[in-house]
């Protein structure tokens, strides 16, 4: 009955003219000088209202109620879907699920929204068919679509740039309101180089997906999220894991982790932003960058992790992390990649995303993060991550009890590191932060 439900206006006004038809008119002006920026405003086509139905709340607020939008989520099925999804579906929104895996992965996603409020709809990436008919109903578009390692059908630039721009111009033809990109923070045209000569096409790619996105959408948000943590991530559960382990129970990092400096954030964290921004109108043409509370030395969380995970000489484990030549490691990464791009999986060992976390600092550029929102409280990665490291142990079959093992130190942590705004109670060379990370 998604034909009956029509779509919800979330920022403009509506009026019903003498004909009986409702029709909507924007009253933002400071919306339009911000699409102006990037696209003709006149070319954006208005929102278009189908049904009175639409204007139309059923119930009092929950998984069970209609909030009178309709979202469609492209990339649900990754790492940042599942927890998005819930954020939605506990607000009442009916979800639309566009996928292109079996439909065996998508099952745990049923259960977080009343009956007949989830729907979802194979698609293909590169037909703009499917992409209109998983559109014709939503008001709201949340695209999470993303790869951190390149397949012979979608590399970075076809995920995250014509991709992105692909969803981005369908949904403006389709009368879309709200737009949602998800990028990653420090995107940039023009990365350095560091273990790649060329730089990371990660986050090049993602910087041209930001640009598609204003270009075909000019009021889009754009969410910057840093690296996130959560269950079954890509952080805590790729390093703690014996891929990373070589001989003599070495731990190769770039330069031992001792120049990068990371502000991980909690999945939750993320999802609770994107749906804050969904609701929220006044979020259309803004760029978040969302980080966690605290920024850490790369070597100083990695030590945390391994020491969490019982990587101590009380279980005969010598933990050493170093960042000289390893030729064991080389190798064991590009074998490993090279068998991802055989079998089209993703391989604990990638050299784009090594280059993405060890190699590339964040910091903040003055942008909107999570306290314009509406988020205030974030989640510890000493709590809620040391958590998550506690489940990668090598040692599960220890039965611990209280008292088994030593009390684990919290790594040295700062406010985050903002761009050109060194924060003086962090500037000590001695320990790497402030100016030293800037420059």
């Amino acid at each position: 009955m998604l034909s009956s439900l029509g779509r919800t206006s979330l920022n403009s006004t509506t009026k019903l003219s003498a004909a009986g038809r409702i029709v909507s008119y924007s009253t933002d002006l400071s919306q339009q000088q911000e699409q102006s920026k990037y696209h003709d405003i006149e070319n954006v086509p208005q929102p278009r209202i189908t049904s009175h139905l639409s204007q139309l709340r059923k119930g009092t607020g929950g998984r069970a109620s209609f909030s009178g939008n309709v979202v469609t989520v492209f990339g649900s099925t990754g790492f940042l879907g599942l927890p998005v999804v819930n954020r939605l579906a506990k607000n009442g929104s009916q979800l639309i699920l566009p996928y292109r895996c079996d439909p065996y992965y998508v099952r745990e996603h049923k259960t977080v929204g009343e009956l007949g409020q989830i729907l979802f709809f194979p698609f293909e990436l590169k037909d703009d068919d499917s992409i209109r008919k998983a559109l014709k109903y939503s008001n709201v578009v949340v695209n999470l679509i993303g790869t951190t390692m390149p397949t012979k059908n979608y590399n970075f630039y076809e995920t995250h740039e014509h991709g992105s721009r692909r969803i981005a111009r369908i949904a403006r033809e389709m009368g879309v309101e709200r737009f949602i990109q998800v990028s990653a923070l420090n995107a940039t045209p023009d990365p350095k180089g560091v273990m790649l000569k060329e730089g990371s096409h990660f986050l090049r790619s993602k910087a041209h997906g930001e640009e598609a996105v204003r270009e075909e959408f000019p009021n889009a948000t754009i969410i910057r999220p840093s690296v996130m943590y959560g269950m079954n991530d890509q952080f805590i559960f790729i390093y703690c894991s014996r891929y990373r382990k070589t001989p003599l129970d070495l731990v190769w990092l770039y330069k031992a982790g001792e120049q990068t400096y990371k502000m991980p954030v909690h999945v939750n964290d993320v999802a609770l932003g994107i749906s804050k921004a969904v609701y929220d109108p006044t979020t259309d043409g803004k760029t978040y960058e969302l980080v966690g509370p605290h920024c850490y030395k790369l070597g100083e969380l990695i030590d945390f992790m391994y020491k969490r995970a019982r990587c101590t000489p009380q279980f005969n484990y010598n933990f050493r992390r170093h960042g000289l030549y390893d030729p064991y490691f080389r190798t064991l990464a590009w074998g490993t990649q090279l068998w991802g791009k055989v079998f089209k999986c993703k391989v604990p060992l990638n050299w784009e995303w090594i280059e993405y976390v060890e190699c590339t600092n964040d910091i903040l550029s003055n942008l909107p993060g999570f306290a314009d929102l509406g988020v205030n409280r974030l989640a510890e990665f000493e709590y809620v991550g040391g958590q998550w490291a506690d489940k990668c142990t090598f040692y599960g079959y220890f039965d611990e009890e209280l008292g088994d093992c030593p009390t684990v130190p919290l790594p040295l942590r700062s406010p985050p590191i903002i761009k050109g705004r060194p924060d003086p109670r962090i500037a000590d060379s001695k320990r790497g932060f402030g100016f030293d990370v800037l420059n």
